[in-house]
């Protein structure tokens, strides 16, 4: 038996929200504020720790049901079936199958269907009509005390009124829903409720939380860790009768006898004060002072956790945070395993569902202890909730949140589930493993595509899923130059109103060629997205083979010779525009887009130009003297022609440096851009690391003495707009 599926509606930003789980690990990420931690407080307050009373505030009511509630308030509505008014809630589906002990979902089953294996349970923050009207005619009455003063607001007074006195009108309602199997939806007519007789929601559910607010802290004489420890042991203890267990009682057992001997000298002086007052009789009555230690107790208060280092013990407190946190993260799952197996009550069978929820686990540690703890998280709680020869006592989910890309780039990637906000007051939840489904859409049977993105993503740059905006580029060069580049436009571009590029959150990922493959990735992450490629110009040429056999080919040509583009990407983003255009060759079209034509939209699965489009695909532009660059070494040498030549001596990466000044009668370069790319360049990279090397500073700018190609100039603006 297992959790299918969560719905939950108008608690904070999760306001149609529905999350799928899998059956073992859920690992969700998301950028901050995305719903994360709302999804853990939402089931902490129904099925948690916090469940037992009523813990809602009116503040997690999603703002707009707040202000339905209001206006339904403010306009006097006395018709509750004219009213939707649904609280907070949460649809839990339960999937059961053959083999589950189906005693305790039974309230649940609404139908005899036998194809139907799904149940929900719903619990929802609600008010009944009767509680409604209640609260109509309490706020009415309340208001009129504030009608006449001065710059009257009833909205804000409703406010002040109903979040002190919701929990008056708001409880939990507990209900079972019939799941239509045809639909796929919960049934809008078919449902019960249920009370705490009806349903004992200890026996089917048991929910623990591992808080990313834990209370790991290194300060001196803190014992986080020593209390765990005594948890720990009240959770885990063997049975009494075990050879371990008989050991610890008489160990005890000679402990109290010496330390019964310590204490009648020690207390001696003040028995014999009491003898003097007559409350001891000589013969009748003997006080003692005796030790009487138990296991429970010698482990709350007396157990402490150390750090051995050259034989001298440390206090816990001197230890690191991130061993701290892990430590601690790692006794807490195994006192909830505990608590699953329901190991300190031999009495209580487990609950038929089993959820454990672990928020931010990476906090204060490094990289590397990131990528040890996924690895081992799944091993960890399996071989917790199994016996000696390995079976499974019982059934355990794990939702896991996170912000670290380490983690990502570790887990598996059908486990992730990504958290979007879609508004200031929505959420939505989105399964990474749907992306094949999208992917094999693109009349790809193999699924290569989406076989590389897994790949390349979560082994390099798995840091994009937590990114608002993300630049594509081809090579190498652009990877080292464009964080200067992005500080450069900052400093000496106005910002307006915009944000600063190093302030906001970009993620930089080397597409190479096969930025087209990372469509319906961004399409699903919904980031705004800027593709830095190159215009790769060509032109078909008639070849002969040694046999005399001719056939045709695509050569590279400059700009202006050339007819065609070889780039792919190009190809891909312009096909629907390229296809309507025949005012000349392929190549002109390209040449002749203006700046919001490079702005695309997706519309039902195509890209069309859009001055309101989320992605900009930027390539060589005409530079000064009418010169049309082919690649990125290009336009950079072209419109830098004075930097190279005074510092080429300095520039490891350059051969042929001789012919970089050579000059015709006319005073003119003889060798353009587009030779010197070709014929001096050593080493793209270094290439790279040269200009940075041989930059120089002044009071605007950190790079002073060179500039960004156009192109890329055009689409980082572009990109940089909110």
């Amino acid at each position: 038996m297992k959790i299918k599926k969560l719905q939950i509606n108008n608690y904070r930003m999760l306001k149609d929200f529905s999350f799928d789980l899998e059956d073992e690990l859920s690992l969700v990420i998301g950028k901050n504020n995305c719903g994360k931690t709302s999804l853990l407080s939402a089931l902490e307050k129904f099925i948690g720790s916090q469940s037992t009373s009523n813990n809602f505030t009116f503040d997690d009511f999603n703002s707009d049901f707040q202000d339905y509630l209001f206006n339904a308030i403010n306009g006097g509505e006395t018709s509750w079936s004219a009213l939707n008014m649904k609280g907070i809630e949460l649809y839990i589906y339960i999937e059961y199958n053959d083999n589950d002990n189906l005693s305790n979902i039974q309230p649940l089953m609404l139908d005899l269907d036998l194809n139907n294996n799904i149940v929900i349970l719903k619990l929802e923050y609600t008010l009944t009509e009767q509680k409604f009207h209640q609260l109509l005619d309490d706020f009415s009455n309340y208001s009129k005390k504030y009608e006449s003063t001065q710059g009257y607001n009833k909205e804000e007074v409703f406010d002040v009124f109903i979040k002190a006195k919701h929990r008056k009108y708001f409880s939990v309602i507990k209900k079972a829903i019939l799941y239509d199997i045809t639909t796929k939806a919960p049934s809008v007519t078919e449902y019960s409720v249920l009370d705490s007789k009806s349903l004992d929601l200890n026996k089917l559910l048991c929910f623990r939380c591992i808080s990313a607010r834990r209370d790991t802290v290194n300060k001196e004489g803190d014992s986080t860790l020593s209390t765990l420890s005594s948890r720990y042991y009240e959770k885990n203890k063997t049975d009494e009768d075990s050879p371990t267990a008989v050991d610890f009682e008489k160990t005890l057992h000679a402990t109290d006898k010496e330390l019964s001997s310590v204490y009648d000298e020690l207390f001696k002086g003040v028995i014999s004060k009491v003898k003097k007052f007559g409350g001891i009789r000589e013969n009748e009555t003997v006080v003692k002072i005796i030790s009487t230690l138990s296991q429970q107790q010698l482990l709350k208060g007396n157990t402490t956790v150390v750090y051995e280092n050259n034989n001298h013990q440390l206090p816990e407190s001197y230890n690191g945070l991130g061993y701290l946190n892990l430590i601690s993260i790692i006794m807490e799952i195994e006192i909830y395993l505990g608590d699953f197996l329901r190991k300190d009550d031999e009495t209580r069978r487990p609950a038929d569902i089993n959820l454990l929820f672990i928020e931010e686990p990476e906090a204060h540690t490094h990289p590397q202890l990131q990528y040890v703890f996924i690895k081992n998280i799944k091993n960890l709680l399996s071989e917790g909730i199994s016996d000696e020869e390995g079976n499974r006592l019982i059934d355990l989910q794990t939702i896991i949140t996170t912000h670290s890309s380490h983690i990502v780039s570790e887990c598996d990637f059908d486990d992730i589930k990504y958290f979007k906000r879609t508004s200031t007051s929505s959420v939505i939840s989105k399964n990474l493993k749907d992306l094949k489904i999208k992917y094999k859409d693109e009349k790809n049977p193999q699924n290569n595509h989406f076989k590389f993105l897994k790949q390349y993503l979560t082994l390099n740059y798995a840091e994009i899923f937590f990114a608002d905006k993300v630049i594509l580029f081809e090579g190498e060069t652009e990877r080292i130059l464009l964080p200067a580049m992005l500080k450069k436009i900052d400093l000496e571009i106005p910002l307006k109103d915009d944000l600063p590029m190093l302030s906001q959150n970009i993620s930089l990922i080397a597409s190479g060629a096969y930025s087209q493959i990372f469509d319906q990735f961004l399409k699903f992450i919904g980031a705004k997205t800027l593709i830095i490629t190159d215009i790769d110009a060509g032109k078909e040429e008639c070849i002969t083979d040694k046999n005399g056999r001719s056939s045709t080919v695509i050569k590279a040509h400059t700009v202006e010779d050339g007819t065609q583009t070889t780039n792919g990407a190009l190809l891909y983003y312009y096909k629907s525009p390229l296809s309507q255009y025949s005012k000349g060759s392929q190549l002109d079209f390209f040449t002749n887009l203006s700046t919001d034509q490079k702005v695309l939209k997706n519309n039902s699965g195509t890209w069309e130009a859009d001055s309101k489009g989320e992605l900009m695909v930027v390539f060589q532009t005409q530079e000064s003297d009418n010169y049309y660059p082919r690649s990125f070494e290009d336009a950079f040498i072209h419109i830098n022609r004075d930097f190279i030549s005074t510092y080429k001596d300095t520039f490891a990466s350059l051969k042929n440096k001789e012919i970089i000044d050579v000059k015709d009668s006319t005073g003119k370069y003889k060798n353009d851009a587009f030779i010197l790319a070709n014929t001096c360049v050593k080493s793209k990279s270094s290439f790279a690391l040269d200009i940075l090397l041989n930059s120089e500073a002044n009071k605007t700018s950190t790079f002073s003495n060179w500039k960004i190609p156009p192109y890329i100039e055009e689409g980082l603006v572009w990109l940089r707009k909110n």
